[in-house]
């Protein structure tokens, strides 16, 4: 099972290879910035991916455009879009 463990002094958890970024991320307790609820609206959700990237599902059609859209880097992704299937590191500015 993938293990997202964190940039910060944060424990590391396993999640089911496929599990969706921001739901793996509030189940574990910790704070997702979101004011869509997760629909790929508004980007609030971005997390930057430390290491790993590679062992993220590629992005879609919507989280390209919002990263066009809010001029976000490359290491940044949209969590409510973004699905696990192996292990990363990840990091937000508000945990």
């Amino acid at each position: 099972m993938p293990l997202i463990s964190f940039k910060k002094n944060r424990p590391a958890f396993e999640v089911p290879s496929g599990a969706n970024l921001m739901k793996s991320l509030l189940e574990a307790g910790l704070p997702v910035a979101s004011s869509c609820d997760g629909d790929g609206v508004c980007a609030k959700c971005k997390i930057t991916i430390v290491e790993g990237k590679e062992n993220l599902t590629p992005e879609n059609e919507t989280e390209a455009f919002l990263r066009e859209s809010k001029d976000l880097p490359k290491d940044v992704r949209i969590s409510c879009q973004t699905q696990v299937i192996g292990d990363v590191t990840v990091d937000a500015t508000y945990w």
